[in-house]
């Protein structure tokens, strides 16, 4: 780690930290805060992926769709209109738009092999802004003047790493340029996510293997043929299943490549200040 001990932390004159874990526990807050603070840079992966990397697939999602109303179509291949995305960090719809859930067209719904698709996209775009991160904490510092730097990392970072592995090559990367941050959630959490969750399905990011297998299990369990699957029954049906499968995912990138803090703890933080103690408390002494 760049900080190994609780000193070395709070003497740096430049503090580097990437904060993971589910989303909903306190990443996009924390970072909001200190980017407020007028001292922190923010570099929200989520919105790098949705701009730099997934702009060009939501944008012609969009053109495609108009490119089906005669008005829209002529006024398209007259150049007469132009059509993008508004995706900003406080709004990510576009890129959760465009990722889908599978399932009916009637209802909204993806056939199965562009879902994939287009999860595989997001996963090698996931891989590519996060290895951007160097790049950022550079580009903050030589243009805008910023020292420090938090990396407001996506959900589904567990998804594209192996925490395992002493040689992942964006763990690798990431370790020489952020202390890494686990928001670790409890039970009440996780069945508060749930509950959210169910109130509002989202399309999420998945594990190949793991989506394949939970798409066969549902199939299965259900009877229903794939094109007549609920798409938000499915999401929904997935959702816990995707929450216990990417802890131990996240356990293990903190305890080999980081440190962890609680949920309840974050909640708390109201400051730069406090979020520096925080994480002092949770560095060796």
């Amino acid at each position: 780690m760049i900080y190994e001990t609780r000193d070395m932390w709070r003497n740096a004159p430049d503090k580097k930290v990437m904060l993971f874990g589910m989303s909903g526990l306190g990443k996009t807050h924390i970072s909001s805060l200190l980017r407020d603070s007028g001292r922190w840079f923010h570099y929200s992966v989520d919105y790098r992926i949705g701009t730099r990397y997934m702009g060009e697939h939501i944008a012609d999602n969009f053109k495609r769709e108009a490119m089906k109303n005669p008005l829209l179509r002529d006024l398209l291949l007259s150049d007469s209109v132009h059509i993008n995305s508004n995706i900003s960090f406080e709004n990510l719809v576009p890129l959760s738009t465009y990722l889908g859930k599978p399932g009916d067209p009637a209802k909204g719904g993806l056939a199965f092999d562009e879902y994939l698709l287009r999860q595989e996209q997001h996963r090698l775009a996931e891989t590519a802004a996060m290895l951007d991160t160097p790049h950022f904490i550079q580009r903050a510092k030589d243009l805008y003047g910023y020292e420090n730097f938090v990396c407001d990392t996506s959900g589904s970072i567990c998804e594209i790493v192996d925490p395992a592995n002493p040689d992942d090559p964006v763990l690798s990367a990431l370790s020489d340029a952020v202390l890494m941050v686990w928001i670790e959630g409890s039970d009440a959490h996780t069945q508060e996510l749930v509950r959210r969750f169910d109130k509002a399905p989202k399309p999420m990011c998945y594990q190949p293997e793991f989506l394949s297998e939970a798409w066969s299990s549902y199939l299965d369990e259900t009877g229903t043929a794939a094109d007549n699957v609920d798409p938000d029954a499915f999401v929904r049906w997935t959702y816990a299943r995707a929450l216990a499968h990417r802890q131990p995912r996240y356990r293990a990138m903190a305890d080999n490549w980081g440190i962890t803090v609680n949920a309840d703890d974050v909640a708390k933080i109201n400051s730069e200040s406090g979020f520096n103690d925080l994480i002092a408390a949770a560095l060796p002494g």
